[in-house]
């Protein structure tokens, strides 16, 4: 068991990525899943990609633009955002605020493709 701040984990940058860094807050022996907390500044994206797992997502603070397949999402706090598997989606905080969220993945493995 543990209970920690999410503070307190190191934020590194995500590679492809501007102005966005992710902090991972699961523990490494983690055997079910993982929660990431991903920061974008304004102005910060990330690229068109894929993953071979499924995400789900909530939104705790900010504004961004979403796109998942075709759908394009004006996301905000509170949202919950499911991304399924192999689907391409991308992410760009054009609306004046920063963006986080959290990011929760299954621990198998996935492979990142850019679009």
């Amino acid at each position: 068991m543990y209970c920690s701040n999410s503070s307190e984990y190191p934020k590194n940058d995500i590679p492809k990525t501007k102005l966005t860094t992710i902090a991972v807050l699961s523990p490494q022996e983690e055997k079910d899943f993982i929660v990431r907390k991903i920061s974008m500044q304004v102005d910060g994206s990330m690229p068109n990609h894929t993953n071979e797992i499924q995400h789900q997502q909530y939104v705790l603070s900010g504004e961004a633009k979403v796109v998942v397949g075709e759908e394009v999402y004006h996301a905000k706090q509170g949202d919950f955002i499911y991304i399924p598997a192999g689907v391409n989606h991308y992410y760009e905080t054009c609306y004046g605020v920063g963006y986080e969220f959290l990011c929760m993945i299954t621990t198998g493995k996935d492979t990142i493709k850019m679009i």
